[in-house]
């Protein structure tokens, strides 16, 4: 502060009724003007020469009872101008003051507050007897601008309630420290009134306490020997420590400080202005354990870790130990739990965290699981009647009790669990005072702050329980989708992979199937379905059911995918929806352009014979390793119709490697398909490699990582051939007596195949299938032998009729052959070629094939 400044400061301190710096008038007896100051001069615009000698009243008058006043920017509105106010302050003499009105030279009024001092021996106040007394001092007239003395007032009043009334603590120090004056709230922090500790240190007031703001000094010594020193204020240190009026708990303080100087520049101490900002600190903490708890808890969907991250967050912010409960049906199926007491709901300790193990005992359970036991991951918990985990439970509320708050993960209606928050009754737990509350329980700010981070837990483990809910339902239906298990087959050595590119739900819209077929053959089938997830799955158990379906009905690859896509283009009013017959725009979004591939592969004739809807062709790798993709006609995806499909037929020597996969084993975002082709030709060109080996490093050389951002599927298969000694074909006439020639080339076969049991069920398939074959198809007819895994037995026709099985009536001379047929054999069948039909049956092995 400048000299001048400080010499102003000093002015306004003396009031504007000081005699040293007020317009003063000297009155005789008379009150005739004696005396005239200069400020007087300066005031009324009146010199000395002009004043003296004539009456008061030709300057100031009282205030008229009606009419206007001169403008007082500073009176308040209704406030009475003329009722004399209280002398505030040291300055003006005691009596109080005149608010009268003033005439200046100028010839404009003005009001000014006067108060009048009687001179010793002087002739006392107005109307004193005439004489040599009359012309005598009798008193002194100060007088000020009112505008002025309501300023200085209010001033005043600003220091008065700086002392006793404002809630910062102010406190004065001299240049060695010591304490020489503080206001109201400065003793309500010490504690104490002002005389007890006037003098003292604020070192000594506040010993222990430290400043935390980066970058100052971290005593109260240190940095007011810096404002002293340089002069420079500091504004807005935060100070922590433990006040004397409140020993048990740690404050935190605004600070700031200023030097204290006089008019002539002399520094005399420093001024220090605190105000206490613990709760606010404290709010601040909470929210920013709010977020915290937002940023770290559900970073993932699964109920433990969820559990043991409200537990880590929470500890030591809020609490020295947390403990969460979760029901085992949400822990473990993702189910809500029942309510009620503890007794009625089953509860795991999911997660714990604690920094004094000492702290929980209050929280510990009545039966922990046992170490060692099988629910030692996640030990069972099982709490006392009346305990304030039990009375949560059974309210559904949060209870208090002591130093442990529970409160429970509520989702709607139901209670997931129990979150324990438990603070240890000894004064220190954790190295941060400040988060704890005081007392070392909870207060309401902090009820409801474990109130809303149960809220968002709660959130987070049901958003886990779903998840878990919806994992498992996806998982299962997986594994209904997709096969199993592949069982053995004599056509083909089988090898698969399978990557969902949803690593949520591990459910995919990509499938692959085997198929077996009659006559030892076998259907493979690979497609891919638009979309991830649970709906691409569902969608994909539809489209596999139906090949499986028309697959069993014989069709020829080119008429499956036609029926398919009939399937998938069906009128809208005909598909999947909701119960008012609305069509799910899901199943028309995940349907309509899928893609698939049907191969039919005869161990016989080595023939295989394919087509595809929208779908890349199979890769062929031949016994010498070289590979190639055959230029198979590219049929349009399924539901888009308008162009036929087209089959092809390829003849594939022994050994052959049949390769089926989907675009995302070999399309990525950093190449094109013709890359990942060529490198997974690359991969197959191994022919001494097993199946198992050539699927592993396919999926790692095109899929690094086993991640993909697409759906992938790869079914390998080697071909086989059955032996010739395993197959029996003769074609014979259609003629009466071929019916006979059947039976016994027949029985002849099973002769020497071993299989004489059989002899008698073969005889009668035989006949009954040739006489049908003679009667109503044409020649020339074929019969066929084939001893696989099971009997085999085929006649085919050049006829296109179907033979269908009857209940034939009591009095019906015919009709009950095939029906005898379908009683001596496990399965039967029509299977129809370009030439015609074939009727075949297939009969087990006598158990002694086995024994």
């Amino acid at each position: 502060m400048s000299a001048t400044r400080a010499a102003d400061a000093a002015d306004d301190f003396r009031g504007p009724l000081d005699i040293a710096r007020a317009a003063t008038v000297v009155l005789d007896g008379r009150d005739t003007v004696v005396g005239w100051s200069p400020a007087a001069t300066e005031l009324l615009g009146f010199g000395a020469h002009e004043a003296v000698g004539r009456p008061l009243s030709a300057f100031l008058s009282p205030l008229p009872a009606e009419g206007p006043l001169p403008a007082a920017s500073d009176r308040p509105a209704g406030a009475d101008p003329a009722r004399p106010s209280a002398s505030p302050g040291p300055g003006p003499p005691s009596g109080g003051n005149e608010i009268r009105l003033a005439r200046h030279r100028d010839g404009h009024e003005l009001l000014v507050a006067t108060t009048v001092c009687p001179l010793a021996g002087g002739t006392g106040g107005a109307g004193g007897t005439g004489g040599a007394g009359a012309a005598s001092p009798g008193r002194v007239l100060v007088a000020a601008e009112l505008g002025a003395l309501r300023q200085w007032e209010s001033r005043l009043a600003l220091l008065q309630g700086l002392a006793t009334q404002s809630p910062v603590g102010l406190a004065i120090y001299d240049t060695d420290l010591r304490l020489t004056w503080s206001n109201t709230a400065y003793e309500r922090e010490i504690g104490k009134p002002i005389a007890e500790y006037r003098g003292m240190r604020a070192d000594e007031l506040y010993s222990g306490g430290t400043f935390v703001t980066p970058g100052y000094p971290k005593t109260l010594d240190a940095v007011m020997h810096h404002v002293i020193d340089t002069g420079e204020p500091i504004l807005d240190l935060h100070f922590q420590g433990i006040p004397p009026s409140d020993p048990g708990t740690v404050h935190l303080w605004s600070c700031s400080y200023y030097r204290l100087q006089d008019a002539n520049g002399h520094v005399f101490g420093v001024c220090e202005d605190a105000f206490d900002i613990s709760d606010r600190q404290r709010a601040q903490q909470r929210l920013a354990l709010l977020v915290e708890v937002g940023r770290r808890i559900g970073t993932v969907l699964d109920v433990v870790t969820t559990a043991e991250e409200i537990a880590e967050v929470t500890v030591p912010e809020f609490a020295a130990a947390v403990r969460v409960d979760v029901a085992r049906v949400t822990v473990l199926s993702g189910e809500l739990p029942a309510t009620g007491s503890s007794a009625a709901m089953d509860l795991l300790r999911v997660g714990e965290h604690s920094v004094d193990p000492a702290a929980a005992d209050a929280a510990e359970p009545l039966y922990p699981g046992a170490p060692g036991s099988p629910a030692d991951r996640y030990p069972p918990v099982s709490y006392p009647p009346g305990s304030p985990q039990d009375r949560s439970l059974a309210s559904g509320g949060l209870v208090l009790d002591d130093n442990v708050l529970v409160v429970p993960l509520r989702v709607g209606g139901s209670v997931l669990g129990l979150v324990t928050f438990v603070r240890s009754p000894r004064p220190e737990v954790s190295d941060r005072p400040l988060s704890r509350g005081p007392a070392n329980t909870f207060d309401n700010g902090e009820v409801a702050l474990a109130d809303e981070l149960a809220a968002r837990a709660a959130v987070c483990i049901d958003n886990a329980r779903r998840f878990t809910r919806e994992r498992s339902a996806s998982l299962a239906l997986q594994r209904q989708l997709l096969p199993h298990h592949v069982p053995p087959q004599s056509a083909v050595e089988i090898a698969y992979r399978y990557l969902p590119s949803d690593d949520v739900t591990g459910v995919g819209g990509d499938w692959f199937d085997v198929i077996p077929l009659s006559g030892t053959r076998v259907g493979l089938v690979v497609g891919d379905v638009v979309g991830h997830g649970l709906q691409a799955a569902a969608t994909m158990g539809r489209l596999r059911t139906s090949v499986r379906a028309f697959a069993q009905l014989d069709m020829a690859p080119d008429e499956l995918l036609t029926r398919l896509d009939d399937l998938v283009g069906q009128p809208l009013d005909e598909r999947p929806g909701t119960r008012d017959g609305t069509a799910s725009d899901a199943y028309d979004e995940l349907t309509t352009g899928a893609t698939c591939l049907y191969a039919v592969y005869d161990p016989v004739s080595r023939r295989c014979v394919m087509a595809r809807a929208g779908h890349l062709p199979p890769a062929v790798v031949h016994p010498d390793g070289r590979v190639t993709f055959p230029d198979l006609p590219a049929g349009p995806p399924l539901g888009l119709g308008g162009l036929p499909f087209e089959s092809m037929e390829i003849e594939l020597p022994v050994g052959s490697l049949l390769a089926l996969f989907t675009d995302g084993l070999v399309e990525a975002r950093d190449h094109d398909i013709d890359q990942g082709l060529n490198a997974l030709g690359r991969v197959l060109g191994d022919p001494a490699a097993s199946l198992e080996e050539l699927c592993d490093r396919a999926v790692s050389e095109l899929v690094p990582d086993a991640t993909t951002a697409d759906d992938t599927a790869l079914l390998l298969a080697r071909t086989r051939q059955l032996d010739a000694g395993r197959v029996a074909e003769w074609e014979l006439p259609a003629e009466a007596m071929t019916v006979g020639r059947a039976r016994e080339l027949a029985t002849r076969q099973l002769d020497v195949w071993g299989l004489e049991e059989l002899s008698f069920a073969t005889e009668l398939v035989v006949s009954e299938l040739v006489t049908n074959a003679v009667r109503y198809g044409g020649g020339p007819l074929r019969l066929r032998l084939i001893r696989d895994r099971t009997l085999l037995c085929e006649v085919a026709d050049t006829g296109h009729t179907s033979p269908h099985l009857r209940h034939s009536a009591e009095d019906d001379e015919g009709g009950r052959g095939l029906f005898i047929v379908a009683q001596l054999v496990q399965r039967w069948g029509t299977r129809y070629t370009p030439a015609g039909k074939t009727i075949w049956t297939e009969q087990a092995f006598p158990p002694v094939e086995f024994g």
